[in-house]
């Protein structure tokens, strides 16, 4: 299934019920199926052709989530591209991706127009006068669904950013899995925050389409804007990174949510004081703790957060996952016994797999090996034979010969009272080779320098002496992505500045 079609079917089940809420234009299904055609046809009329790749550089909300769509009735290849990324980021990948078009906005036109060289940049308000002027043409045949639908670039914290082109089978089949992996009901409002350069993102958009759904626009997430959406747009389903989760749950206002029953997360770990408090506020239905990447959507599902926090579960739908030797280049088929620590590895079978990076033959070397996708992830399956992560292979801490693993010692940290977020990574350290530090933000009102000396004190009471912190250091904020992955390099190369310290 190509997704032209998916849109344009949710069209004639669906007519006049709202597609396409909240902040900006409302839409039923018809107008929204109308108006992309109109989009595409000024697309179109730019030069745009089949299999071309558009560039989108704007922030989130309907016109860029019309704009993707536009691209897929095209045939085109929707290139949405990081509104965090630089200059010689964006600069990078329009070249990399062949773009022959970027449309942007005025929040980051100067940026897309230094980057652009020799290719042409169209402002959103320009493309949207176009395509009210622009004959249609009538329906354009769909696309194969064997077509590349969209290509999304890692955030690239090792090296330059990663193109991992998707096909419009894989994203329509990443889109149904998510539907039924999460017990999202049909005609379900979902509010559509989470920025569309990130798969998250794209998710809740197509599966919203799917099930005939409303998606509730918002072009940034604010919480108290947030939250209001969810109250007044009886949204039912939210899936959300964890740090969003935190600022929903401050405002105060999710139990007042009568509609909402449905949560889903993924993007990083959620802490079990977290996964607790929303139980306690919401009482979902339907919990879903979603573990998967950019290049093959699902992994495995934690179907059940309330019962087992922090849980990823085991394989998803359309997934076969297993837990191989930790050894880099370890064989596909040398799998780890019971409760053992093992490497996630993917079968490139699935059906919402990648075929392969964008013009990266050396990536494609290192993560994909026999017709296995090696995640980088490590986990252990319990008694049920649910895996647990347990950290990835290059955040692994070497200290005194023994290798730590900084999740298990996060999720200890952060049910100190004293701090409110927490980061382990290992710094050079002359004894130890690396010594096991955290980095943490003090809860509110509580002294940097009392903080990190709670921390150590908490470490000391529940942590065995190897994965104690020798060192916590309170900071402002832990640097994350734009959706909400942990930044731990940031914090090694000494990029942060602390407002109080503690050392055993």
């Amino acid at each position: 299934m190509d997704l032209a079609t998916t849109l344009r079917w949710a069209a004639e089940r669906h007519p006049h019920r709202r597609a396409v809420s909240g902040q900006g234009r409302r839409l039923t299904y018809r107008e929204w199926d109308e108006r992309t055609d109109r989009l595409a046809a000024a697309l179109g009329h730019w030069g745009v052709r089949s299999g071309d790749r558009v560039a989108l550089v704007m922030h989130g909300g309907e016109p860029l989530a019309s704009l993707h769509l536009a691209a897929q009735k095209l045939g085109a290849v929707s290139v949405p591209l990081s509104t965090r990324f630089g200059v010689d980021e964006l600069a990078y990948c329009l070249d990399d991706a062949g773009s022959v078009l970027v449309v942007t906005d005025p929040a980051h036109a100067s940026r897309v127009e230094a980057a652009a060289g020799e290719v042409p940049v169209r402002d959103v308000a320009e493309v949207d006068a176009a395509a009210e002027v622009v004959a249609t043409g009538g329906p354009r045949p769909a696309p194969d669904d064997s077509a590349v639908s969209v290509m999304l670039y890692t955030s690239g914290t090792t090296g330059k950013p990663k193109g991992v082109p998707r096909t419009h089978r894989a994203e329509h089949a990443a889109a149904v899995a998510h539907v039924m992996q999460t017990g999202q009901r049909p005609g379900v409002a979902t509010l559509g925050v989470m920025p569309l350069f990130h798969t998250m993102g794209l998710r809740t958009l197509l599966a919203s389409i799917v099930v005939g759904g409303t998606w509730v626009a918002q072009p940034s997430f604010d919480a108290e804007e947030s939250a209001a959406l969810i109250c007044d747009e009886g949204i039912g389903s939210l899936y959300l990174v964890p740090t969003i989760y935190w600022s929903l749950l401050r405002t105060g206002r999710l139990g007042a949510a009568r509609r909402l029953d449905n949560l889903a997360y993924a993007g990083a770990s959620m802490t079990p004081s977290l996964a607790e408090a929303l139980v306690s506020e919401v009482r979902p239905r339907s919990f879903v703790n979603h573990f998967g990447s950019t290049e093959i959507y699902t992994f495995t599902i934690g179907a059940d957060v309330a019962a087992k926090p922090g849980c990823v579960g085991r394989a998803g739908l359309f997934s076969r996952v297993r837990l191989i030797a930790p050894d880099q280049g370890a064989p596909v088929d040398e799998e780890v016994g019971p409760g053992e620590q093992g490497q996630v590895i993917v079968s490139m079978a699935s059906a919402e797999a990648f075929g392969g990076y964008w013009n990266r033959p050396d990536a494609n070397a290192k993560a994909i090996r026999d017709g296995w996708y090696h995640t980088g992830d490590l986990a252990i399956a319990d008694d049920d034979g649910d895996l647990w992560v347990s950290g990835r292979t290059d955040d692994m801490i070497n200290s005194g010969g023994e290798n730590i693993y900084p999740d298990e010692i996060e999720a200890v940290l952060i049910r100190c009272p004293a701090i409110d977020d927490v980061c382990v990574v290992g710094l050079p350290d002359d004894r130890w080779g690396h010594a096991v530090s955290a980095f943490v933000v003090p809860a509110a009102g509580v002294d940097p320098v009392v903080a990190a000396a709670r921390t150590l004190a908490h470490a000391r009471e529940h942590l065995p002496s190897l994965k104690r912190p020798k060192q916590v250091i309170a900071v402002d904020a832990i640097p994350r992505s734009g959706v909400g992955k942990t930044l731990r390099r940031t914090l090694v190369a000494g990029e942060y500045t602390a407002t109080g310290e503690a050392r055993v």
